[in-house]
């Protein structure tokens, strides 16, 4: 297993320079005040906030960021840009990507062009923060208030709710609630059904909807949930999620948590399209990914992957944040890995994600004023 080299993989980087030329030479509207991204979730979306709260969900540190812009590891969960990056870049028609909230360097134009207040290990249910040291929804819901409460300071209440009104809302988050129903370490199956926790995560997912909307949101994005039992650290440890045996013979997919993921998908995309007849001019967009991350896995040859069942990162059963290091070693080529470590996409992957987000977005700023 290859040692990380010291520059960044020239093939990745050479398919991503392919992609935003391709992206830039597209017809979508470009704005002289493109509106800022205001981010909720968990690692999918998490740029670093992680780094600035007491926690184990990290990965501010090598190999992580390995191409990354200056090679920096900045606490995204990957090798590189996630999906806010690329949105951000797109929309703004520069080389731009989203910061965290909390990091203490932010300045009032980073403030505007948005920020995130994701958190690796969060959920909807706050049990999964709590269980996984992270920021919870109500926290980041918290921190978007503070937020408000600076721009009022730096530039005045009026503007400030501009801001806000034009801003654009992602939330990306659920997963981590469906992996850890399963793990041996909660309690929670023992207070639910899958149908009774899949209905307490919906009402979770709704009330926050609902904060977002009173809170003066006009635009949301609602990321739905990929197919969790396809990650590589579900595939390791099968025997908790199923009643399998030889975890490390079998690299097929956990088919039982993937029906769950996309029956929980199938409830928040009936929710959202049940409450936008009462939204008025506001707009509540689901934004799939499940389909594009499925074919995937299942068509690897047609992305030009070679491998979709482990992590370029040590032996890619279940290397993940403290236990993805320096030492670990990675694969030889990462543009031929779905997976960067054993939970989250490579750099790659992500783009690919995003481009299925596309016509979303460009819907989005042609409605846009």
């Amino acid at each position: 297993m290859a040692r990380y080299p010291c520059s960044s993989n020239l093939r990745v980087t050479l398919l991503l320079l392919c992609m935003l030329i391709n992206l830039a030479a597209t017809d979508h509207i470009q704005l002289k005040n493109p509106p800022p991204l205001l981010v909720f979730g968990d690692s999918t979306v998490d740029p670093g906030n992680n780094d600035y709260i007491i926690t184990t969900e990290l990965s501010n540190f090598f190999p992580y960021g390995i191409d990354f812009p200056h090679h920096i590891p900045t606490g995204r969960f990957s090798n590189g840009r996630l999906v806010p990056d690329f949105a951000a870049s797109y929309i703004s028609g520069t080389n731009k990507y989203v910061r965290a909230y909390l990091d203490p360097t932010l300045s009032l134009h980073d403030f505007l062009e948005g920020v995130s207040f994701a958190s690796a290990g969060s959920g909807y249910d706050p049990a999964t923060a709590i269980e996984n040291g992270a920021l919870n929804i109500q926290m980041q819901f918290n921190n978007l208030k503070a937020y408000r409460n600076k721009l009022e300071a730096a530039i005045g209440e009026t503007k400030a709710a501009a801001q806000i009104e034009k801003a654009l809302f992602v939330i990306s988050a659920g997963t981590n609630d469906l992996t850890n129903y399963f793990q041996f370490r909660s309690i929670i199956p023992q207070k639910y059904t899958v149908s009774g926790y899949k209905k307490f995560l919906l009402n979770q997912f709704k009330r926050f909807i609902q904060d977002l909307l009173n809170f003066g949101a006009k635009n949301i994005f609602v990321i739905n949930v990929p197919p969790a039992g396809c990650i590589p650290k579900v595939i390791t440890f099968r025997p908790i999620f199923t009643n399998a045996s030889a975890p490390f013979l079998s690299r097929g997919c956990v088919d039982s948590l993937t029906t769950i993921a996309a029956e929980f998908n199938q409830m928040i995309q009936n929710e959202v399209k049940a409450m936008q007849p009462s939204l008025g001019k506001r707009k509540i967009i689901y934004a799939d990914i499940f389909t594009r991350f499925s074919d995937i896995i299942k068509n690897p040859d047609k992305y030009d992957f070679e491998v979709v069942n482990r992590g370029c990162c040590g032996t890619g059963l279940f290397e993940v944040s403290t236990t993805c290091t320096i030492l670990s070693g990675l694969c030889s080529n990462r543009s031929k890995y779905f997976f960067w470590d054993a939970i989250h996409p490579s750099e790659k992957g992500y783009s690919l994600l995003f481009e299925d987000l596309l016509p979303l977005i460009d819907s989005f700023l042609q409605d846009y004023d």
